[in-house]
């Protein structure tokens, strides 16, 4: 199994690119900079902007990082759930003054421009969600020498990610906030998905490529837990939500350890893709009603989420978050690489100090 993309990095922590705004720059920089892998979320930023971000953060740090890229959906959503769906929303439109998006616009992310742009000016690693990039995407990016990583929630995903030639799969449980990256949303499928350590496990013995573990880790225990597992590292992203460089709206950094939010859901209420968050009012109240229908739903929300925002109002944003959510630490990100690794090293010296199974005085 090669180890080419934990060679670039110190500790087994990778920081998740969270798109919407907590991954930017200082974040994937500061994580790098304490010895982790930091990413740079490309998705819903233009080629661009997220190229701008690049330069950003090679001026911060002379480390490695990655940079996470969405892959165009092949499913089209029925025009008429949308409009449904739409009507739905008619009463958040009036209480937030805000018009509904166009859920028509930009349906690819910007894909092909963004893959030129890295291919132009590569960067160590990137990684993709929502699918499989097709094999001369991937061989393109070899040949400019940068790692690719591409996230599966099944063995089977994993399997389609070692048939395209990547470098590595990031095994994603249910437990992870924010959108599942699912190769294709089937509905049916909801209630099947593995949790983090069963996936892990599966994963390994299914392919030989090596296994970033995500999916509600806050500890440097639980990453302990998933490198026994089988995983290679472990990739966390609420438990970056709330550091001081995270881009994470104010209003989500508090909610996360709020009384008011004691736990989340897998929803589609915001974008139409089953993502977990925070359980809020809209939440509750669309969520039974959203379509499988991303990203039309996200370009339909995404007025009123920023008008919730805007008006101070959480229960009217996307609080996308983990299971773990209320184990959240606010401190800078390189002080939380250097705490999770203390807990690491404690959880290893444990595990190692005790007694094998069946040994000991009786």
């Amino acid at each position: 199994m090669s180890s080419a993309l934990t060679d670039l990095f110190t500790h087994p922590i990778v920081q998740a690119p969270m798109a919407g705004g907590p991954a930017g720059p200082r974040l994937a920089a500061a994580v790098s900079e304490a010895g982790g892998l930091g990413f740079l979320a490309a998705g819903y930023k233009t080629a661009d902007g997220m190229y701008q971000e690049i330069k950003q953060v090679r001026g911060l740090t002379g480390r490695p990082f990655g940079v996470n890229v969405f892959v165009p959906q092949a499913e089209h959503a029925e025009s008429g759930a949308v409009g449904l769906y739409a009507q739905q929303l008619a009463g958040e439109t009036a209480w937030y003054d805000a018009e509904l998006g166009d859920p028509e616009c930009g349906r690819d992310d910007g894909y092909d421009v963004k893959l030129a742009a890295l291919l132009d000016d590569p960067v160590p690693v990137v990684s993709f969600h929502f699918g499989v990039p097709a094999r001369e995407v991937v061989d393109s990016l070899h040949r400019v020498g940068t790692l690719v990583a591409v996230t599966a929630t099944t063995v089977e995903e994993a399997q389609a990610v070692r048939a395209a030639g990547a470098d590595a799969v990031i095994a994603q449980g249910v437990e992870a906030g924010g959108h599942q990256g699912t190769h294709r949303d089937i509905p049916e499928s909801e209630g099947a998905a593995h949790g983090v350590l069963s996936l892990v496990a599966l994963v390994r013995e299914a392919v030989t490529l090596p296994v970033v573990a995500a999916g509600g880790i806050m500890r440097g225990g639980q990453i302990a837990a998933v490198l026994a597992a089988g995983a290679s590292a472990a990739q966390l992203g609420t438990a970056f939500l709330a550091a001081d460089e995270s881009g994470a709206h104010a209003l989500h950094k508090r909610a996360l350890t709020d009384p008011l939010f004691p736990h989340t859901e897998l929803t589609r209420a915001f974008s139409g893709r089953p993502a977990r968050g925070l359980v809020n009012r809209f939440l509750r109240e669309h969520g039974p009603y959203a379509p499988a229908a991303y990203p039309e739903v996200h370009r339909l929300t995404a007025p009123l989420r920023k008008a919730a925002a805007e008006a101070g109002d959480p229960q009217g944003m996307a609080l996308w978050a983990g299971q773990g959510h209320r184990m959240a630490r606010e401190m800078p990100a390189g002080r939380l690489v250097e705490v999770l690794v203390t807990e690491l090293d404690a959880a290893r010296a444990g595990l190692a100090a005790r007694p094998a199974a069946g040994g000991g005085p009786r």
